[in-house]
């Protein structure tokens, strides 16, 4: 499908000059990409990227630079459609698993298997639901493996007024 729309994303402060880089999560890997390779993560709603970036802390909230994106996609699955996890062989299971667990003891998570055998389907991103402590049903992130500010995974944050910091000088 096509995925044309507004995503938010809720990033460390220290990372915000670089919001579109996917850096961070090839360093540490997440829950749809193992170490080692990049990953955009995003949110459908502004409340979900919050939810995102305060995983684990969700009463003592830490300062966050939020995004906003656009977004014009080819090759984006949804897998909250149970069709089309249906089609992809892909359970609720696989989605959900404990990944950082099962990664600290050396295991592949399933949802690691999931996301390499999409990408190596050209699949760009996928639309899954968000694992975040206080999620709901319509709280939906958005992970992309392949995307650039061109055609066809256009992604670029909105910065209109040029407040974003352009490195890192900005920190000590």
């Amino acid at each position: 499908m096509r995925l044309q729309t507004r995503l938010f994303r809720a990033h460390h402060p220290r990372w915000s000059f670089a919001p579109t880089s996917g850096d961070g999560a090839a360093l540490f890997g997440g829950r749809f990409n193992p170490v080692g390779t990049p990953a955009l993560y995003t949110s459908v709603r502004l409340e979900t990227a919050w939810l995102e970036a305060q995983q684990g802390l969700p009463f003592k909230a830490q300062p966050q630079t939020v995004c906003a994106y656009d977004v014009d996609c080819d090759f984006v699955l949804d897998l909250t459609d149970t069709s089309v996890c249906d089609r992809y062989a892909v359970t609720p299971a696989d989605l959900a698993c404990p990944w950082e667990d099962m990664a600290d003891r050396g295991q592949t998570p399933p949802s690691w298997r999931v996301a390499q055998a999409l990408m190596a389907q050209d699949v760009s991103a996928i639309i899954v639901p968000s694992f975040a402590p206080g999620a709901t049903m319509a709280d939906h992130n958005v992970v992309f493996w392949r995307w650039s500010p061109d055609p066809p995974c256009r992604v670029t944050v909105i910065d209109d007024e040029n407040r974003l910091p352009k490195d890192a000088s900005s920190w000590s």
